[in-house]
């Protein structure tokens, strides 16, 4: 299996899912959680985040959370990286830069310094979405207007939520200006499919893409392990001369209308998630998988970490 199209381009950097605003999204992307905790792995961390950039993922998703800012640091040490020569012919406006807001700073006083705390460290002048981390105490109304502020200042380009089912949703498109809600970040995986009942199904009304994080099940109800070694899922990626990674993943972007965030700490699994945007499974091939792993057939609470 090569991750490249017929013309030679990389698989990620073609693929991409609609969005409301009708721009276009990238399919895949790299995950950052767990970045920027170790001093001593930051240079190979934002080495792989360069390298997966190289391949094609222009995706790159992170978090003030993370490491208390210090993934952000990394990511920012990556942008700067493959921007002045480590991806030849690569700008800013090539990539798709996600961040997310801690609930507790999603009020009016707080979201503006937020962000630009979170563009400080990452060495960029823009985001391309900002996500409510979850649902917290802030009224979605404020947090909204805040988003809104930031995207006529052109600090953001579009805003969006993690972490809200469907009640919460619904709620969301109910304050003013929540119809400009671009996506909703949740975990999902083959072991993981409680939001094919009832979520999945509302955002496609809404033409909102899902993007899932946790898509190699880092987390969730079923571990990666568990998937990893299953026998159908490794039938499949010997089939497809792959590895059970990339068949997890095709099978997380089947439809067009989900977004994938992998996270990878080394060149070789970046390398390898962005293959993955090449292979297509089988009709034969998600039958087998929706034997092996179904999908619950009633609405289950949503699925974190």
């Amino acid at each position: 299996m090569t991750g490249f199209t017929g013309d030679g381009r990389p698989a990620a950097a073609t693929r991409t899912v609609a969005l409301p605003d009708g721009g276009r999204m990238p399919a895949i992307g790299m995950g950052t959680w767990h970045m920027g905790e170790d001093r001593a792995s930051e240079e190979d961390e934002a080495g792989a985040l360069c390298a997966g950039m190289a391949a094609g993922m222009r995706l790159i998703d992170t978090a003030e959370m993370y490491a208390d800012g210090d993934t952000e640091r990394v990511v920012g040490a990556a942008l700067k990286k493959a921007l002045h020569g480590g991806v030849p012919g690569l700008t800013r406006d090539d990539l798709f830069v996600v961040d997310k807001v801690l609930p507790e700073h999603a009020g009016a006083d707080d979201v503006r310094r937020s962000c630009e705390a979170s563009l400080n460290r990452l060495g960029t002048e823009y985001l391309d979405l900002y996500l409510l981390h979850w649902r917290g105490d802030v009224p979605l109304a404020e947090t909204v207007a805040e988003f809104r502020k930031l995207c006529d200042e052109g600090l953001i380009r579009r805003w969006g939520v993690s972490n809200l089912d469907v009640p919460a949703m619904e709620e969301l498109m109910a304050v003013p200006g929540g119809d400009g809600c671009a996506t909703d970040q949740v975990l999902y995986h083959l072991g993981s499919r409680g939001v094919e009942v009832a979520l999945q199904p509302w955002l496609r009304t809404h033409r909102m893409p899902m993007m899932a994080y946790s898509p190699l099940a880092q987390g969730g109800t079923r571990s990666r392990r568990g998937l990893f070694q299953d026998p159908t899922v490794r039938a499949i990626a010997q089939h497809h001369q792959a590895t059970p990674a990339q068949v997890l993943l095709a099978w997380v972007l089947r439809d067009d209308h989900t977004v994938a965030i992998p996270m990878a700490s080394s060149i070789t699994h970046a390398q390898q998630n962005a293959a993955a945007a090449a292979l297509r499974l089988t009709e034969e091939d998600l039958t087998q998988l929706d034997e092996a792993f179904p999908a619950p057939t009633e609405k289950q609470p949503l699925d974190w970490l």
